[in-house]
């Protein structure tokens, strides 16, 4: 399950002129009943809302002035997000002749045409403040506070992400709500603006829209709707006709193959880099210690000591914590029953949270090997959003392997891979695997019935900087740089890009023009120094054939890349 919360609006969305119909009200607990979380987001002040709609229990809990409280209402304690309402600022704006004039416990609203007077009365304040408008209402809150971080706040208190929440409202107010949720649902009378952010808007307005909205969720997960939530893909690489390649952040399982040093724990880290971008939790399941020092994650378990499930459990329910289980304390012939208690773990707390949302499995053949029967049969049918890693696809259960939708593989040989994968699935060979260059994978997407076809995966950053500075200040060994000149009357060696920097300062003009008339510097950015952009400054400079011009286009280039 994809989505587990829904946050909706109350003014213009759930409700209908202030109020909430009776069907309504029957739909939020049909879908409460399937597991799902209901959150209500307002602009409107707690004691406000309760006047107007008695059923408010309905909701555990409630985002209240525009993202300043949450309201529990089990027990009708408020939390503050922000601080309380400057008595003497709100006097300033009675003196201005702003009427009339609401002061909530952080809000401070009043209405337009008072906007110009309100903003005169905070530039004289000296304090921060910002403004938010609402079909004619003018919301005064503290700087960093809106729907979003207010809902953010209460998901987090729950143990619950954005990356599973539906959003749904009508009006200027509600678009850091739409922006922040994973999907962005408009009701069908929301204002043009807002329509504009929207993933869908449904046929019914007001409360009839959210349930319709609700009745897709329970129906289809919003399965539909991923084609348009492209935003949230995540970019691995580049197409040979030079589109990225992408895939969804929630579908079936991936495997990743490839032999010992092809480049699965690069192309591996490459992954988790892109899911810290997008703020999705991943857990990676770690044999060999090959990614304890991975960025923007926490390590449990190591060669001595063996990771416990209830401090696993514990880091992962929340949903910004990234864990790397190192196993290597896990004898190999038990690997496959620890990896079956933290499956049951794992599932558990999916179902309940939503998340991790992506699983890793490094050397899964260790974890799932064929013989084991009892762990496939355990892997669940509804878990997807997983990798599974392994040099031996072979030697892994058939029924973990048909559960992957798309196969990559990577090294000098992709077909052998998938060799191994369908021998063992008892499947026909794809024509037309690609031969691959470096750093390039072969992409079989059989979920799709699609061809196998190739990319050239993005390098991990962490990697990229070593790059960057064993070129910049590096010793490049034999693949220096060697300035000759047109009768190699000299041999002076650039073992790295600031040594190239200081020779081409002072080589004279032939020596240079030979190079560059030869396409000697574009080539050795290319193939040499690896960086594409420096290559297209170098074949720009080829173009100026002028010795002043095209040394600073270089030099400059080079000086403010590797030396900032």
């Amino acid at each position: 399950m994809r989505f587990h919360v829904l946050a909706t609006d109350y003014d213009g969305t759930l409700a209908d002129q202030g109020r909430v119909g009776e069907d309504v009200l029957n739909k939020l607990k049909e879908f409460q009943v399937s597991g799902r979380r209901t959150i209500l987001v307002t602009g409107r002040e707690v004691k406000d809302l309760i006047s107007v709609f008695p059923e408010y229990k309905i909701f555990d809990y409630i985002v209240a002035e525009n993202g300043a409280i949450i309201h529990e209402t089990a027990t009708g304690k408020d939390q503050l997000l922000g601080p309380e309402p400057d008595p003497s600022f709100v006097k300033s704006l009675e003196e201005r002749g702003v009427y009339p004039i609401s002061v909530g416990k952080v809000i401070i609203a009043t209405w337009e045409p008072h906007e110009q007077a309100v903003l005169e009365v905070i530039k004289g304040s000296g304090s921060e403040r910002q403004v938010i408008f609402n079909k004619g209402a003018v919301m005064i809150l503290p700087p960093g506070i809106n729907k979003a971080t207010g809902l953010q706040h209460l998901l987090h208190h729950l143990h619950l992400s954005l990356h599973n929440t539906v959003g749904v409202g009508d009006a200027e107010n509600d678009g850091a709500l739409l922006q922040a949720a994973e999907c962005a649902v408009a009701v069908s009378n929301a204002l043009p603006g807002l329509k504009g952010l929207a993933d869908l808007v449904t046929e019914n307005a007001h409360g009839k829209g959210v349930m319709e909205l609700m009745d897709r969720v329970i129906a289809t997960d919003l399965e539909e709707l991923d084609g348009k939530m492209q935003r949230h893909y995540l970019e691995l690489g580049v197409l040979e006709d030079g589109a990225p390649f992408c895939i969804s952040p929630y579908r079936s399982g991936i495997l990743l193959a490839g032999a010992s040093g092809s480049g699965k724990t690069t192309f591996t880290i490459s992954i988790t880099e892109r899911l810290v971008e997008q703020g999705y939790q991943f857990c990676l399941i770690d044999p060999e210690g090959d990614y304890l020092q991975l960025p923007g994650a926490v390590v449990v378990g190591d060669e001595h000591v063996m990771p416990s499930m209830d401090q696993i459990r514990d880091l992962l329910r929340d949903p910004g914590q990234n864990l790397v289980i190192c196993a290597l304390a896990v004898p190999l012939d038990e690997r496959p029953q620890f990896f079956s208690r933290f499956l049951t773990m794992f599932h558990e707390l999916r179902k309940e949270y939503g998340h991790p949302h992506w699983l890793l499995l490094d050397e899964a053949h260790h974890l799932m090997p064929a013989p084991a029967a009892i762990v496939s049969d355990r892997l669940p049918d509804d878990l997807n959003n997983f990798i599974i890693i392994s040099t031996s696809p072979h030697a892994l259960h058939p029924s973990t392997l048909s559960r992957a939708g798309m196969v990559i593989t990577i090294g000098k040989d992709a077909t052998y891979p998938i060799e191994l994968y369908c021998n063992a699935l008892k499947i026909p060979m794809p024509d037309g695997v690609p031969i691959l260059g470096e750093n390039e994978i072969a992409v079989w997407d059989r979920e799709r019935a699609q061809p196998p076809y190739k990319a050239k995966v993005r390098l991990p950053s962490q990697l990229l900087q070593r790059h960057k500075k064993k070129y910049a200040m590096g010793d490049m060994s034999y693949n220096s740089f060697i300035f000759t000149g047109a009768e190699s009357k000299q041999h002076l060696v650039a073992n790295n890009l600031m040594m190239f920097v200081h020779l081409a300062e002072g080589i004279d003009a032939d020596t240079w023009m030979f190079h560059l008339g030869r396409k000697d510097f574009s080539r050795w950015f290319e193939h040499t120094v690896h960086d594409e952009e420096l290559a297209e400054v170098g074949r720009e400079a080829e173009r100026m054939n002028e010795v002043s011009a095209s040394k600073k286009h270089i030099i400059d280039y080079i000086n403010q890349k590797y030396t900032a």
